[in-house]
């Protein structure tokens, strides 16, 4: 399924949407205005289904962020409707949970243990412990976060956000900073959340990662969804709207594998 919105209504995709898959997440006609700048986002109409990985691409100062605040309850529409899960408004932070590029932003505990509990009954010190086991982390439940390196910060962050069993995960560049192994630990993450059948939708400037990865590509271009559809579809339009196309993909080679 290919739509550019530029060419047809937001609603069409709609209708394809919802014919064949629950929907997860639900825009129409959506705007976002910061007070005193021009519009962050511009009718934007988006209609995800429950699970998979979606990328949402963009240059910089597209409106990637402005999206995914939007899409965790963080800021309200300033016209047009946001529905994720069923839910809209400030309950949508009931069932999605956003992880930011800048991890020190969300770290708020002195220790790793403290921060992954914050707002958490003593019960679910069992259950915080094996999640960071799951990132191979529980050895550092003590440890200062200050002393975390970057891709450990973002693990902890992720982590936190995972302990709540979110329906809907965000990721603010999540690949950003991170190293080989880093990466590849993050790609199996995403792809064991995807096998529980969470919906998870990554905001990225750099699609070589993971394109492979991706069950649907949405492109931001100056606030408004330009593109969204099968990413094999797409890819031969994104470098118009600042996005570079992946290597394999300008080779000739098609999507292949990262790793």
């Amino acid at each position: 399924m290919l739509v550019d919105q530029r060419r047809a209504p937001a609603y069409f995709l709609a209708l394809s949407v919802r014919k064949c898959f629950p929907i997860m997440i639900e825009l129409m006609s959506v705007d976002y205005e910061y007070a005193g700048h021009a519009p962050a986002l511009h009718g934007v109409g988006l209609m995800l289904p429950s699970g998979g990985i979606h990328l949402l691409a963009g240059a910089n100062g597209s409106g990637k962020s402005t999206l995914l605040a939007l899409l965790a309850g963080l800021l309200l529409p300033t016209a047009g409707t946001c529905r994720v899960a069923g839910y809209s408004g400030e309950s949508i932070r009931e069932v999605a949970r956003l992880v930011l590029q800048d991890a020190d932003v969300q770290i708020l505990g002195a220790t790793v243990g403290e921060d992954v509990m914050l707002g958490r009954k003593q019960q679910a010190e069992v259950a915080a412990r094996r999640m960071l086991d799951r990132f191979a982390m529980e050895e550092f439940w003590d440890s200062p976060v200050h002393t975390l390196s970057g891709g450990m910060k973002q693990k902890l962050g992720l982590a936190a956000a995972l302990l709540d069993k979110p329906k809907v995960l965000l990721l603010d560049e999540p690949l950003s900073g991170l190293d080989y192994p880093a990466i590849r630990e993050l790609r199996s993450i995403l792809s064991n959340n995807r096998e529980l059948g969470m919906t998870q939708i990554l905001a990225v400037h750099d699609l070589e990662p993971v394109i492979d990865l991706a069950d649907s590509l949405n492109v931001l271009h100056h606030g408004e969804l330009a593109l969204q559809g099968n990413p094999e579809a797409l890819l031969d339009q994104v470098r118009e709207l600042g996005v570079r196309p992946p290597g394999t993909w300008q080779a000739g080679l098609g999507i292949r594998p990262w790793d």
